[in-house]
């Protein structure tokens, strides 16, 4: 009985991890401030939890490599 949930809650999370990764390269690509707030607003609405570091983190790290 518990498959059924699990499925969809990994789901769920699989969703929210790819819509994460298109803010993080909108961010990146963002002219503005104004823009940058905007989309941090969002990705904040998706995973509350999410602090603005662990947010900004992964982008920092790709800014570096290149």
């Amino acid at each position: 009985m518990g498959a059924p949930s699990t499925r969809r809650e990994i789901q769920r999370r699989r969703t929210r991890r790819e819509k994460i990764d298109i803010l993080r390269r909108r961010y990146g690509k963002a002219a503005s401030e104004a823009e940058r707030e905007g989309i941090w607003a969002k990705a904040h609405e998706l995973s509350p939890l999410m602090s603005y570091d662990e947010f900004r983190g992964p982008i920092k790290q790709n800014t570096r490599a290149s």
